[in-house]
């Protein structure tokens, strides 16, 4: 969302269509921690709400209608996902309705989720790991799922006695960003916790008080993310503790208006590694060069698919594409396939993406259908 077209409604000063904007432009946002992109329609949709041309429900209508017609999507693609889950989002953000209850927090996710996943609001009944970006592969120890809900019931008593009279605002950020780590570390969904996380905390900093309506969700939507899975990991070998320092960076951002950077690259564990890796045996030149590529690779792509919204397997797929087709050498779909040993439809849809984006230009004089990396 290059040109992003809730900005302006945000900074209005007439209420029902800043909310409504606000509402919407998180909505969408958030689609971005599982990698997921909306539609350009969902977006017409969402406008014609903000404008008060359709209700809420008309756009959940208008967008069931809509699915109900196009062909059916190919089994990779997660639009129709995102922008049910999307509107559905937009609509509880719209609502003042919250209890701050286990059952709140299962029956968010029940909305955001019924009909697109089989065990929407329902516990998950099975461990899990999940490799994670920001750890290089490394994964969080989520709960057990034999103790799930006695868990989730533990935590929202914790928070439900804990007092914040006479807390400093720094000391107040400090205990949110822990309560919602830990509620986030449960993982009590199989899948969609982040998103349903991430509404459940809006609506209780509501109920605090916090006017949470800036575009800090929308835009660092993947950056939450990472804060969450950081404030939960540790590996005391290689001196990496769980820290809640980023996700506190995130919430002064969201509360306060404060301005501090958000940067993904800053939360990737590689980065603790950086002086001890210059302290390493010298090797032969060639390996030290090819290491430097390596960061390169990183460097150029890592913040800009994230902010295109690109999935995690989607990064490293891209990355592998630019280690075999780097220094503009040509390529095309048949390449993709054998380099990435996908079908057609993955590969004409990450071709796609990549173009959408910039990160790869056609070339003429080569035959239809070729392309270069633009770096």
């Amino acid at each position: 969302m290059n040109q992003d077209p809730f900005k302006e409604y945000i900074k209005q000063q007439e209420p029902n269509k800043r909310d409504r904007g606000y509402a919407w432009h998180t909505a969408i946002g958030l689609q971005a921690v599982d990698g997921l992109k909306t539609s350009k329609y969902l977006v017409k949709t969402a406008i014609k709400n903000i404008e008060g041309e359709i209700t809420i429900d008309e756009a959940k209508q208008l967008l069931d209608s809509y699915y109900e017609e196009v062909p059916e999507l190919d089994d990779s693609d997660r639009t129709e996902e995102a922008d049910k889950v999307a509107v559905r989002i937009a609509e509880i953000l719209s609502e003042n309705a919250f209890s701050f209850t286990p059952n709140q927090y299962l029956s968010i996710h029940e909305r955001l989720f019924n009909g697109l996943y089989n065990y929407a609001g329902k516990i998950r009944d099975y461990n899990i790991t999940k490799k994670e970006w920001v750890l290089a592969g490394a994964t969080v120890i989520y709960g057990s799922a034999s103790e799930l809900r006695a868990t989730l019931e533990y935590d929202f008593s914790l928070e439900r006695e804990f007092s914040y009279k006479g807390l400093s605002m720094d000391e107040t950020i400090r205990h949110l960003a822990f309560f919602i780590s830990r509620l986030w570390q449960i993982h009590v969904f199989s899948e969609g916790n982040t998103r349903t996380t991430a509404v459940f905390l809006i609506k209780y900093l509501r109920s605090l008080g916090f006017n949470a309506t800036n575009d800090i969700f929308a835009e660092n939507a993947w950056y939450f993310r990472n804060a969450l899975v950081r404030a939960n990991y540790n590996d005391l070998k290689n001196d990496v503790h769980e820290t809640t320092m980023y996700l506190e960076k995130f919430l002064k951002n969201l509360l306060l208006d404060e301005k501090n950077k958000l940067s993904n690259r800053e939360m990737h564990i590689s980065s603790l590694f950086s002086d001890a890796s210059k302290q390493d045996i010298e090797e032969p030149k060639q390996d030290i060069e090819e290491s430097k590529q390596d960061i390169d690779i990183k460097k150029i792509f890592e913040e800009e698919l994230i902010s295109a919204s690109f999935s995690l397997r989607s990064v490293q797929n891209i990355e592998r594409l630019y280690l075999k087709y780097k220094n503009k050498v040509v390529f095309g779909r048949t390449d993709i396939i054998n380099e990435l040993a996908i079908t057609a439809s993955p590969a004409s849809e990450l071709i796609k993406k990549l173009l959408d984006a910039g990160i790869i230009i056609p070339v003429k004089g080569k035959g239809k259908g070729k392309y270069i990396f633009s770096k």
